[in-house]
């Protein structure tokens, strides 16, 4: 899977396992100032503390539940 578009040039050839660690930051259109807001409102610090944030896996589930109601 090519994530590259999904991540800044520095990341880019980090390993899944090791991208799960790294800063919010290393997504594409996360910024440094927004990466701090997400630490100072969440405490959202890595990939993967955005990832379990609850309010994103509450979102998910509204958009993928929505998408098989009737």
């Amino acid at each position: 899977m090519n994530i590259d578009k999904a991540l800044i040039k520095s990341h880019e050839k980090m390993n899944l396992s090791e991208l799960v660690n790294a800063p919010v930051s290393a997504l594409q259109g996360v910024s440094e100032g927004d990466a701090e807001l997400l630490a100072k409102a969440f405490n959202v610090k890595t990939i993967k503390d955005l990832a379990n944030l609850k309010y994103v896996r509450w979102a998910q589930a509204i958009v993928t539940l929505a998408d098989t109601e009737a």
